[in-house]
């Protein structure tokens, strides 16, 4: 298995060959019955960690690999893992849907989560739930977030929130009708280069303010002044929604529009197939996803989510019981 830097697009892929799929697999069916298979129980959580410890060398390699350095595109995608569409029922098409209970797609997910750093989820978002379901919602189509199905804005995860994920997983577990539908990611290493140096100095100050996701069901009040390039200024840390950062000046009006415009001139665009992780670095890297068309018979579109950190510790204030899940 070897990862592939394509030179023109800077997108990392890497390709997991039948014995590695295999192996995963085994690992995953033997998390299934842990704590009768219920994905938020805490005894599951742990045995996921321990397992993720015996993933084969050269996966793990691979994503210590990105976590050490995400690389141009800041975004990893690993192709060939087991999924089995046919496994795995009809695509849920109610708001708010979760993974409750074990499966393999959701163990697999888990197990590589674990390899990149600790599980978090969020009380006021999908209630809690570790795994999280990506699908199109009747009703919700101009929804911007995971249940709508047009054209979703370029956001850093839960950009509001002083504990976001370091890191979005994004497993396929079924692609849309069409395949038409692209993950579309833009990384602010990417674009820095070409930001207009009056810009880049606006977007380092605090002159910006962003509200929760519709997805947190919480007041629209915005958070505290925040810039939204932070940390070294030949490669900073990223923090901003398209649909709910709000620039508290006109030149920071200015600075962000012209982000947005390089973000768009240079996304690269990934049609997610079943067996297939996208693994985005929230911190210099936002994504989005092009709008398609869903059915609603069951066949639509699906994908499970996680998110990770790299420091637990960081936002112990925020989880009772030193748990995954934070409170607020």
């Amino acid at each position: 298995m070897t990862p592939v830097l394509t030179a023109d697009s800077h997108d990392s892929v890497v390709t997991v060959d039948p014995r590695v799929a295999m192996a995963v697999e085994s690992l995953a069916a033997d998390l299934l019955p842990c704590a009768d298979g219920r994905i938020d129980d805490p005894a599951w959580i742990r045995r996921a960690d321990r397992l993720s410890h015996e993933l084969p060398a050269e996966l793990r390699r691979s994503l210590a690999d990105f976590a050490r350095d995400p690389g141009p595109a800041g975004a990893l995608l690993v192709r060939g893992l087991p999924v089995d569409e046919e496994l795995i029922g009809p695509t849920p098409m109610v708001g708010g849907s979760v993974q409750r209970e074990a499966t393999i797609p959701a163990a697999v997910l888990m197990l590589l989560t674990q390899a990149l750093g600790q599980p978090i989820s969020f009380r006021p978002e999908k209630s809690g739930a570790m795994v999280h379901d990506v699908v199109p919602v009747p009703g919700s189509e101009e929804f911007q977030g995971n249940e709508g199905s047009a054209l979703l804005t370029f956001h850093n995860e839960n950009a509001f929130h002083p504990h976001r994920p370091d890191y979005v997983l994004l497993l396929c577990v079924r692609a849309d009708h069409e395949r038409v539908a692209g993950l579309r990611t833009a990384s602010i290493r990417q674009v820095n280069h070409l930001l207009d140096p009056a810009h880049r100095d606006i977007l380092l100050q605090p002159e910006f303010a962003t509200a929760p996701p519709p997805s947190f069901a919480l007041p629209a009040e915005q958070s505290r002044p925040h810039a939204v390039l932070s940390g070294a200024p030949e490669d900073p840390d990223l923090l901003v929604d398209f649909a709910a950062t709000r620039p508290l000046t006109e030149r920071a009006a200015q600075a962000m529009g012209a982000l947005q415009q390089l973000f768009a001139a240079h996304a690269l665009t990934h049609r997610l197939l079943p067996g297939d992780l996208a693994i985005v670095d929230n911190r210099v890297t936002v994504h989005g996803r092009t709008g398609f068309t869903p059915r609603y018979d069951g066949r639509d579109r699906w994908l499970h989510r996680t998110f990770a950190v790299q420091n637990l510790r960081r936002s112990r204030v925020h989880r009772v019981g030193d748990g995954h899940v934070l409170t607020g």
